[in-house]
């Protein structure tokens, strides 16, 4: 089996189920934070939905550093929908990258770094793993609560949940 067969079902699943839950996203409460250290509401479903955006820099590139990008503070967003519009287009860009790779690139290293410090280096398919779904996995927890806090009904994720129930 490619590499690609075995991360693209597991892919899939998560993108459906996070597309789920940014659609609860009150457009009205996008300025709202649980905490002045926090993103706003909108600043993290803008940030969940542009995770996605990473897979290209994976793999096109075997090392990336993020102290090239400047201010990493997400924007708020302008709408529900463009937040919407702007996930499904990004993980139909990345989902056509990962269909695209081989497995010697899905194996090659890749690097992250900050300012040429080395923070981790991976093979390619444990990056999409780990920076891309996984992390796009912890920021749809955070969303959940927030979501929770603000008394907006929370979708399944792996599961029913007590709203559904």
């Amino acid at each position: 089996m490619a590499i690609k067969d075995a991360l693209l079902p597991e892919f899939d699943h998560e993108m459906g189920t996070t597309r789920r839950v940014l659609e609860r996203v009150p457009e009205a409460e996008f300025a709202w934070k649980p905490h002045e250290k926090s993103f706003s509401l909108g600043q993290l479903a803008g940030h969940v939905a542009n995770i996605p955006t990473w897979v290209e820099h994976i793999l096109r590139n075997s090392v990336f550093d993020v102290s090239t990008i400047g201010d990493t503070r997400p924007r708020l967003p302008e709408s529900l929908a463009s937040i919407l519009s702007d996930f499904d287009r990004n993980v139909k860009a990345a989902r056509a990258g990962i269909v695209a790779t081989g497995d010697s690139e899905m194996l090659a290293p890749w690097t992250f770094q900050n300012a040429g410090q080395v923070i981790f280096t991976m093979p390619r398919a444990a990056t999409l793993r780990s920076f891309i779904m996984n992390h796009l996995i912890h920021h749809r927890g955070q969303l959940t609560v927030y979501l929770r806090l603000k008394n907006v009904p929370v979708p399944s994720v792996y599961g029913p949940t007590a709203d559904e129930q």
